[in-house]
């Protein structure tokens, strides 16, 4: 076989429903929903890539790169969640809002739409697991990487005709949208958290 369908097809679904495509579109228009349309597109390009690369990297070399740091997965959940909290709390108190300029698309690109939200604990995770099922097979490598394109790919899109979400909801609607984001991310990091701490105290069981 040159090419393990199963394994696509569950990665493909696994790491979709990790990343949560429409999920994050909340907290894309709360940060970018008042740029031009350019600019939207550009953020949205840069925040797949900066996640395809984080998770590539972890796919290649993350069981060494945990390892060599000693850090474990409750370890990144933890710096996610508190990480997220952070963005939350901007959002909340309309930081974020007031001062839409104040960060450039490349940062956003980087935090919080390619890591934490999209390349996260959970997808990265996830990815270590699937490399490990593919016990150095060439067409399970080759699944698992076409897996993650694909996932990369629908997010992408998702988030690159978001504008059409904009055209519907207008500015207060954005306002409100960056409100629920903030209380979103402030859940995810919340429960980010528990399990790193869940993780922690197992491990130490």
């Amino acid at each position: 076989m040159i090419f393990n369908v199963t394994l696509y097809l569950t990665a493909t679904i696994t790491l979709t429903v990790i990343m949560d495509p429409t999920g994050n579109i909340p907290v894309f228009l709360s940060l970018v929903g008042r740029r031009s349309r350019e600019s939207r597109n550009k953020a949205a390009r840069q925040g797949v890539l900066v996640s395809l690369a984080v998770i590539s990297l972890f796919a290649i070399g993350g069981e060494a790169i945990l390892s060599y740091l000693g850090i474990g997965i409750p370890a990144l959940q933890g710096a996610g969640g508190l990480l997220l909290l952070l963005i939350a709390l901007d959002l909340l108190t309309g930081k974020g809002l007031t001062e839409p300029q104040a960060v450039e698309d490349v940062n956003i690109a980087l935090v919080p739409l390619g890591t934490p939200l999209m390349a996260g604990p959970g997808a990265i995770a996830a990815t270590i697991v699937f490399v490990r099922q593919a016990n150095g097979q060439i067409a399970s490598y080759l699944a698992l990487a076409a897996a993650i394109l694909t996932v990369h790919l629908i997010n992408y899109l998702v988030l690159r005709y978001s504008g059409i979400v904009i055209r519907l909801i207008k500015d207060s609607g954005i306002v409100l949208v960056a409100k629920i984001a903030g209380l979103l991310l402030a859940a995810i990091a919340v429960q980010l958290v528990a399990e790193s701490v869940k993780g922690f105290i197992g491990g130490a069981a």
